[in-house]
């Protein structure tokens, strides 16, 4: 057996055509960021087919529920969540939200 690995966050998911990469980060020992906080440091890549991403999701999904049902985790609902859209303005101000007009 492997040693274990201890990560505090899975700091960014990427897929790239079948292969999921999924990057777990640590804080930073001795980086810093502009307030002093510990920032984000890459610790380990787990590196699996879009198959095998989707059979842990359901894993990872059934372990939580099994989280909120005892207690141990509470969801938080949020209040009324303004999502930022992205993208160019359709020369009135307002941001076309489809990536269909570019």
């Amino acid at each position: 057996m492997q040693g274990e690995l201890y990560a505090d966050a899975i700091g960014e998911i990427t897929v790239t055509g079948t292969v999921v990469r999924i990057d777990l980060v640590s804080l930073s020992a001795t980086m810093r960021d502009d307030t002093g906080q510990p920032v984000p440091e890459l610790r380990q890549r787990i590196v699996m087919s879009l198959e095998g991403f989707a059979n842990s999701f359901d894993v990872l999904q059934k372990a939580m529920n099994g989280l909120i049902e005892a207690g141990a985790i509470r969801r938080n609902e949020p209040d009324d969540v303004v999502v930022p859209v992205k993208g160019k303005t359709n020369g009135n101000g307002h941001h076309n939200s489809s990536p269909n007009f570019a």
